[in-house]
């Protein structure tokens, strides 16, 4: 499945990182330093990327908004799964470099 494959995506890319895996959001969420990167989820990857990068993610056109329980995330985006190599760098990036911006908890 789509969302499988995205799993197997980024266990490539954080397990060296040494990143922790929670199940969180109906997936398995990524942690470094205690913060949430990026995740799975039945809407798509879901990556954390802060506010400040919203202006840039909403002229993209393989993301919305995270929303829970009707309440708009900000920061927070679900990406189509099955994105080319591309796409998947581009955000696992804006999502590493807004998780350098975090203490770690």
């Amino acid at each position: 499945s789509l969302m499988a494959d995205t799993l197997e995506r980024l266990h490539a890319r954080f397990d060296p990182m040494g990143a922790v895996h929670k199940k969180m959001f109906g997936g398995v969420c990524f942690m470094l330093n205690g913060n949430m990167v990026a995740g799975t989820s039945k809407r798509g990857m879901l990556v954390r990327t802060g506010k400040d990068f919203d202006d840039i993610a909403e002229r993209r056109d393989d993301c919305r908004i995270m929303e829970m329980g009707g309440r708009t995330m900000v920061g927070y985006w679900f990406v189509e799964d099955g994105m080319d190599d591309e796409a998947f760098d581009f955000w696992i990036n804006a999502a590493l470099a807004f998780n350098k911006t975090l203490p770690p908890k």
